[in-house]
């Protein structure tokens, strides 16, 4: 008769009978393998259906994107500026190199006629778009042949003194940090943006007999959006440009420690440590004419309780000065985590450069941090780590062989080269 023992292990580990038959078993095994392959199948439909939907998910957001810049072009200017906030929110966001790369002709002369025919608050957003727009494409050629097409632009306005201040201010940042990621390699375009930027902020030096001007509304933060932009700049100035640049503005910047403007004072007072690195950088005994009286101005700006100005203003304007007078002795490093990965901000060159991506990006510089090659060569990062190979294969790679490729990007790396801090930044 058929067997009716069989010899399985127990849970212990130990042999012991069972009254299974042989069909029973079978008919248990098939069951295993149907319910593996049941689980298998679920496991991919799941895959499946979650690529689906990402893919979904992409159609939708690059349908958004399309109709936004189709918007950029309406009759409405109100249609106009909300296209122009939904773009920047995703510009600083994302990274968008693909998608705007084959659009980014259409895009920069669709900005080219906000700035053209929109008023001040529309200038001022399609200006700060387009520095997006550059950032996004990676500051290469593209970005190049863009900024060509607009910089004549952004020049008229920011000498305009019957444009709107917001416009002028934000073309004054377009301006400086434009030239920043697509520095030519013969430097023409650096002088002529510092030289137009200088004429702007130059108003706010002292007259002849040492009497600040007064200030008219709205124009310290232009004059304040002109000197950063300017400040940025002059981390890629040659060694002998730079020489004649620190006789010519680290005094008359030392008086604007006066200026009546708490966000003006600030500024001022990053430019003139940032000043002070570089003249320390060409020579280590560099010394401020009036170091003194720099140390004064600075430990007055740094404890200052005047009642007149607001709290926070006060609060506000007491730490930058205390790091001021403290990196005139030794500078105070900092550390920005992104992902696992960081960046030290242990000079005032760097604390610049981060700050200008920084209130470009706003809440998306560290993504952009961790997925921009432009923003990743500019801090020394490396290709971004990329854990997922099938994305690294497909979009990053095409991102940086392009850049690394293009001689606006060779040309802008060589020059920021003397800058940039060698440690490893990852930490």
């Amino acid at each position: 008769g058929p067997r009716t023992t069989g010899l399985q292990c127990g849970r212990n580990g130990v042999k012991g009978e069972s009254g299974a038959s042989d069909d029973d078993l079978a008919s248990e095994q098939m069951s295993h393998y149907s319910s593996t392959s049941e689980n298998a199948s679920a496991l991919e439909d799941a895959t499946a259906a979650e690529v689906v939907d990402e893919l979904t998910a992409q159609e939708e957001s690059d349908d958004k994107l399309k109709q936004s810049i189709e918007d950029l072009t309406d009759k409405s200017a109100k249609t106009r500026q909300a296209a122009l906030e939904s773009l920047r929110q995703a510009f600083s966001s994302r990274v968008l190199y693909d998608f705007l790369t084959e659009r980014r002709i259409t895009v920069a002369d669709s900005l080219e006629r906000c700035l053209k025919k929109g008023g001040g608050e529309e200038q001022a957003a399609a200006a700060t778009l387009f520095v997006l727009l550059c950032v996004q494409l990676g500051g290469g050629d593209e970005a190049e042949e863009c900024f060509k097409m607009l910089r004549p632009l952004f020049s008229a306005i920011l000498i305009d003194r019957g444009a709107s201040v917001s416009a002028r201010q934000s073309c004054a940042r377009a301006l400086g940090m434009c030239c920043y990621v697509s520095a030519a390699e013969d430097g023409e375009d650096l002088v002529r943006s510092m030289g137009q930027l200088e004429a702007v902020f130059m108003s706010s030096y002292p007259n002849r007999e040492g009497a600040l001007p007064a200030a008219k509304p709205g124009h310290p933060a232009l004059f304040g959006a002109a000197l950063q932009a300017w400040a940025l700049l002059v981390t890629l100035c040659p060694v002998s440009r730079l020489a004649v640049l620190l006789d010519l503005h680290l005094p008359k910047l030392q008086a604007c420690l006066e200026s009546s403007d708490v966000n003006y004072r600030i500024a001022v007072g990053e430019t003139i440590a940032l000043l002070v690195e570089l003249g320390r950088d060409i020579d280590e005994d560099f010394e401020v004419e009036d170091s003194v009286g720099l140390c004064v101005s600075l430990k007055g700006l740094a404890t200052d309780s005047n009642k007149h100005r607001a709290k926070n203003d006060r609060r506000k304007q007491r730490s930058i000065f205390r790091e001021v007078l403290h990196y005139i002795e030794d500078f105070q490093e900092e550390k920005i985590r992104f992902g696992v990965e960081g960046i030290y901000i242990d000079s005032w060159v760097r604390r610049r450069m981060y700050d200008a991506f920084k209130d470009l990006l706003e809440s998306g510089v560290r993504h952009h941090l961790q997925f921009n090659c432009l923003l990743r060569d500019i801090f020394g990062l490396g290709a971004p780590l990329i854990l997922d190979a099938a994305v690294k294969a497909n979009k990053i790679s095409r991102f940086e062989k392009h850049l690394f490729n293009s001689a606006a990007f060779k040309a802008r790396t060589k020059l920021r080269n003397k800058v940039r801090d060698k440690r490893a930044d990852v930490m």
